[in-house]
């Protein structure tokens, strides 16, 4: 066979691009000083070049001992526990009391300082091959910088049958993590496995334990995108290596401004002591071309833009957060001026994210450069920090309506707000308000009286775009509106982010793992009889809502659960990762949480398991009499809960709408849904599994009773590579809908007037006179009954929540429509529709009976298909189902039907086990299983189905005509033993 290309022609090929394109010295191996993973020769020259004083200095304190002192110095740092490589490279270092040596030179901000400039310019990039790093060890190409070793390689060429992952068994397999080259923080800062297509590294080698992370731009664009790099026609695929990466600047723009340690700490509740862990972290390459290409718009643009960056869970969002802030800090425009003042990182988080706070400290620790607005701070802090020179803060989103009215003398100053969780946190009022604080438009004096017009064209004004704010908003899950607030129309015509790193890429290259490959859905069975002998008439809607929270949380049903959640786990899912592997179960209320919290307890004290589960919700729950709370049921603090599940003690949390979002744990390998979860939030609550758990080779389960499979599925479709909105807003529709409220007479423009005059006024008694028109319009609403007066609380609901989407993502400016925005707003505020009736008691009414948890479906090794596209909300077509009464009996015949509980249910089953024996007693089956796969011996199964009815109708003649009858239902109802009867019938054939 024809060999096409060596891997000694690549790593030849590869030195020859560093040397003739990117100016790289090539040096001979016999150079490199494997003690101190150093080319001695280039440092000095390097120092020589840019510090001669410096070293002359140094010469006569030390003589001619100073080499060996300066190497010998260099190495003590680097391998001391509190230093790194990456530190002396930053920072330098200081071999004698007030004599320091720079060991490289960042490319300057500007060339109005030509020293600083030329000695750039002076950095010595060479490249060696072949380079012994130990009597054992020879690695194809090593980078040095001034003479430091800050990169290796090993190559692999495709066309000889091997590819990166052979590099990477090289690296794990041959590799010495303590050899002076490898030794972590002290020796090369990154090594790289790389073939013709792919590339992978690390930066911190353990034999069979290492890490490497993928390092490829990705390939393919859009719905296409996922794992590995574009073809290349006329380079290799890897190509971007050597034209980018390598590139003097490049590699110097990774050290200054990406490359860092990151310190974490971590409770051992067993040892009873914190233990520090260390990562060297280097960037990946879609958090450096992220954001590279966000700080090269910026240049262009400055503050007159927003961004939408979409990157996965997974990501490495903290970091990639973290570097941004870090760059924009310090960026400027062509004429050398600062484009933004303060960076604004903000989180929806009550308690702002520790690991966030840690990785900006970590990059740099310039006094005074950073504040982190933590659970103690005040709003008061945040505006004195925005009005003093701190460059970076850290806050909450919900600290934002608090200062507008305290942050004075901002609005010369430009803003880069960076948004972490977009999706959720840039609804409504939160984010008008940051826009209103930090927005350039001049407020009025508000010593002076206030004009009415003046002061809402100024709020109109201050909600949409400022000139002096720009917007950066990450997030996994882009939400339509939150695409038109920051994403960019592409040549279609649709809005789309500005920086994708898709969920399919991540899945692909293994930095999370895809949860609906294991997926069970399990139907719940039930039977409800009246109890009273009375029949009253009911809302239907209301009526069902009550009886399915009913079953939800009736003692039996919940008995039945938690019996197939805990056995499922003890059996499939505790002895993963090392017996660390952990569980959530998803209530879909606080007392489902309480209850099963109880029933859970109940049960592993009945069988003896050794096992604990906490507790996770919000606020107080009174059931049965009794009060509780999270932190009464755990029996500590509720700030402790998240802590408490990281100790192996706690195996299981039960949460009601909590820590379903914004949750990291990585032993979480089992979910157990009992709620309803539809759209993005169905996407973010079965994402707190899909954290990998290195070295583990985790495998996920999601047991779910409520929800359908295929909804799970089409919501993560829209997620699954890149997302677009397909429409835009239409400004008109405010119009359409001011007029479908105005034919409901409930007020005038003289009481929309007079409302929005006393708001602006200092008239002392102006609360009480709102109150009194409000009051006048609130009994006009209630002319209406029932569905009128829903659609109609549903109208002014919807006008208020477009308005204000309407504002911030267009220009629309209306005095009239803003006037009756602000008179709806204090009108729904006023009426408090969150408590609008009484309603009905259930209790003593009805009784559920034969609870049955029928395993429905695992899906296993499904396809995504990507369903990019989704739209605004259409407040044209805002109806309201009429509401409808039905009596009691017939409501419970619904649910009845609904549920199939018409038959008894022992009697059902029973009969049904009895067909599935005559099944494995037919000698057509048996034949047909021993001669034919899975699928093929279906077909028999159900062509031999109505003669197996017909057989055993003696069973149960009504249940088995309803089956005869129902070919849909007769399917659905034998197909669960197709299964087992052929596996059964195969292996008794084979054993024969």
């Amino acid at each position: 066979m024809r060999e096409i290309l060596s891997e000694r022609e690549y790593q030849t090929f590869l030195l020859e691009q560093l040397r003739n394109e990117n100016g790289f010295l090539l040096r001979d191996a016999k150079e490199f000083d494997r003690t101190v993973a150093m080319d001695r020769e280039m440092l000095f020259a390097f120092l020589e070049d840019t510090q001669p004083d410096e070293l002359a200095a140094l010469r006569k304190i030390y003589k001619e001992r100073t080499e060996e002192t300066i190497v010998n110095y260099i190495n003590q740092k680097v391998t001391s526990k509190k230093d790194s490589l990456i530190s002396v490279l930053k920072h330098g270092i200081e071999p004698t009391t007030g004599i320091v040596l720079k060991l490289m030179y960042d490319k300057p901000a500007s060339k109005l300082n030509p020293d600083l400039y030329a000695k750039y310019q002076k950095n010595r990039f060479s490249v060696m091959e072949e380079v012994w790093a130990s009597d054992d060890e020879r690695v194809d190409v090593v980078i040095f910088l001034n003479g430091l070793a800050i990169m290796t390689f090993e190559l692999k060429c495709n066309y000889q049958g091997q590819s990166y992952a052979d590099a990477i068994y090289q690296y794990r397999k041959d590799r010495n993590p303590k050899t002076r080259l490898f030794l972590f923080k002290a020796g090369a800062l990154v090594n790289f496995a790389m073939d013709l297509t792919e590339v992978h590294m690390t930066t911190k080698l353990a034999k069979d334990t290492t890490y490497f992370l993928p390092f490829n731009k990705g390939n393919g664009e859009g719905v296409q995108a996922g794992k590995g790099n574009p073809v290349c026609e006329d380079n290799y695929s890897v190509s971007y290596m050597w034209e980018d990466i390598l590139q003097k600047d490049t590699i110097l723009e990774i050290i200054n401004k990406f490359i860092f340690v990151e310190v974490s700490e971590k409770f051992n509740a067993a040892t009873q002591k914190t233990a520090t862990r260390e990562n060297l972290i280097f960037p990946r390459y879609h958090q450096l071309d992220a954001v590279r290409k966000l700080l090269a718009d910026v240049k262009v643009n400055g503050s007159a833009l927003n961004y939408l960056i979409q990157h996965s869970a997974g990501s490495g969002k903290t970091n990639s957060i973290a570097w941004l802030s870090h760059r924009l800090a310090s960026l400027h425009d062509d004429n050398d001026n600062i484009i933004f003042n303060h960076i604004v990182i903000m989180t929806d988080r009550v308690v702002v994210d520790r690991q966030l706070q840690s990785a900006v400290r970590a990059i740099d620790h310039k006094s005074g450069l950073i504040r982190v607005m933590d659970d103690s701070c005040t709003s008061a802090d945040l505006a004195s920090a925005l009005s003093q020179n701190t460059k970076i803060i850290v806050t909450t989103i919900q600290k934002f309506p608090f200062i507008v009215d305290e942050v004075k003398n901002l609005k010369e100053q430009r803003f880069a707000v960076i948004i972490d969780e977009a999706h959720s946190s840039t609804a409504g009022k939160n984010i008008a308000a940051v826009t209103k604080a930090l927005g350039s438009k001049e407020a009025l004096d508000t010593e002076e009286e206030r004009d009415m017009e003046d002061a809402i064209a100024e709020e109109i004004e201050l909600n949409g775009k400022q000139a002096n704010v720009s917007m950066f908003a990450f997030t996994a899950t882009p939400k339509a509106n939150t695409l038109k607030k920051f994403g960019r129309l592409n040549p279609q015509g649709m809005y789309e982010a500005f920086h994708i790193y898709s969920m399919k890429q991540a899945i692909e290259e293994g930095f999370i793992l895809d949860v609906l490959q294991n997926y069970t859905t399990y139907d719940t069975f039930y039977k409800i009889n009246k109890i009273i002998e009375d029949d009253p008439e009911l809302k239907t809607a209301e009526a069902k809502r009550k009886i399915a929270r009913y079953a939800a949380l009736h003692e039996t049903n919940i008995a039945q659960r938690i019996e197939i959640i805990i056995e499922h786990f003890r059996t499939s899912v505790m002895d993963g990762l090392d017996g660390t592997a952990k569980a959530m179960v998803v209530t879909g209320s606080r007392p489902e949480a309480v209850k099963y919290k109880q029933a859970f307890d109940s049960y592993i004290k009945r069988k003896g398991y050794d096992m604990k589960a906490l507790v996770a919700f919000s606020g107080k729950v009174k059931l049965d009499g009794d009060e509780y709370t999270e932190s009464g049921i755990n029996g500590f603090a509720e700030q402790k809960t998240r802590d408490k599940f990281d100790t192996p003690e706690y195996r299981v949390m039960i949460v009601a709408n909590k820590y379903q979002t914004g949750f990291d744990q990585k032993r979480l390998c089992a979910m157990y849904i009992l709620k309803k979860l539809r759209g993005v939030a169905a996407v973010q609550t079965l994402s707190r599994l899909n954290r990998i758990c290195p070295p583990y080779k985790k495998k996920t389960f999601i047991l779910d009773f409520v929800n359908d499979y295929e909804d799970i599925k089409k919501a993560f479709s829209v997620y699954y590579t890149v997302t677009f909105l397909s429409n835009s807003i239409r400004p008109e529709a405010i119009y359409e809908l001011e007029a479908k409220i105005d034919a409901y007479g409930i007020f005038d423009m003289e009481d929309v007037e007079k409302v929005n005059t006393l708001l602006y006024s200092k008239d002392s008694h102006r609360k009480t006179r709102i109150a009194s028109v409000l009051y006048k319009v609130q009994k006009r609403m209630e002319h209406y009954k029932d569905d009128e007066h829903r659609k109609l609380l549903k109208l002014l609901k919807g006008f208020v929540k477009y308005y204000e989407f309407l504002i911030q993502v267009t220009s629309f400016e209306d005095h009239a429509i803003h006037k009756k925005y602000t008179f709806i707003d204090c009108l729904l505020a006023f009426v408090n529709i969150r408590h609008s009736g009484g309603g009905f008691d259930l209790r003593g009414k009805v009784k559920a009976t034969d609870f049955v948890q029928k395993l429905n479906t695992t899906y296993v090794k499904e396809t995504i298909v990507p369903y990019p596209v989704v739209s605004l909300p259409v407040p044209d077509d805002i109806n309201v189902s009429p509401e409808t009464y039905k009596k009691l009996s017939q409501i419970i015949e619904e649910i009845n039907s609904r549920t199939g509980n018409n038959f008894d249910n022992d009697v059902a089953v029973k009969s049904m086990l009895q067909l599935r024996d005559i099944m494995l007693k037919s000698d057509d089956l048996k034949a047909s299983a021993q001669n034919n796969t899975a699928a093929n011996f279906e077909i028999s199964f159900y062509n031999r189905l109505d003669d197996i009815l017909v057989e055993g109708y003696e069973h149960n003649q009504d249940f088995f005509s309803l089956l005869l009858s129902n070919e849909e239902l007769k399917r659905y109802s034998m197909g669960i033993f197709a299964d087992e009867v052929y596996r059964t019938l195969r292996e008794n054939n084979l054993n024969i």
